[in-house]
């Protein structure tokens, strides 16, 4: 099954608004690759852009992030929060139909509350000098894990609600 199988896309789309609004994070729903299935996009901090700008950037830190982190949200069947390799907040919450995984949604772009960035590693795996990185990053907020983890929780719910009203659709077709 396919997630636009669940919910056209304009619907997903609301869902990532409705997220970004409700905690100020980048959110995406991901296919079952880590792809992301619509084209919104609300950056949250000057820095993510610069790194998704360089190739290595995307493959290195975010796209690894993603697929590592989603890997564990799939596992346990449940929503992780962890930090990315340059120390952003990074949520994952899985989606599955019955035993079925089918995608994830995910959010991130801020700072744990006593995160930082990893500039050390951002300049080794991008080359990007420390003071260009701290100049794009000395603005990103922080947030307290249980704010994130209440924003799991709601994830979790609208997920549930629309899961549920799929199976209804699914049972009376």
């Amino acid at each position: 099954m396919k997630l636009t199988d669940i919910l056209p896309l304009d619907q997903w789309v609301a869902f990532e608004k409705d997220i970004h609004e409700r905690s100020g994070l980048d959110a995406n729903v991901f296919d079952i690759n880590g792809i992301r299935i619509t084209d919104y996009k609300q950056w949250i901090n000057r820095f993510c852009p610069a790194v998704k700008a360089d190739d290595r950037g995307q493959s290195y830190i975010c796209a690894v992030a993603h697929m590592n982190i989603a890997e564990m949200a799939r596992q346990a069947r449940e929503a992780v929060i962890e930090e990315c390799d340059a120390g952003l907040l990074k949520l994952v919450v899985p989606i599955f139909i019955e035993d079925e995984f089918v995608g994830a949604v995910g959010a991130c772009g801020l700072l744990l509350e006593n995160g930082e960035i990893d500039t050390f590693m951002v300049n080794k795996t991008l080359g990007m000098a420390e003071d260009d990185i701290e100049a794009l990053s000395n603005d990103i907020l922080h947030v307290p894990q249980s704010d994130v983890e209440t924003l799991a929780g709601y994830i979790r719910e609208r997920l549930d609600r629309i899961l549920g009203e799929t199976a209804c659709k699914t049972k009376n077709s």
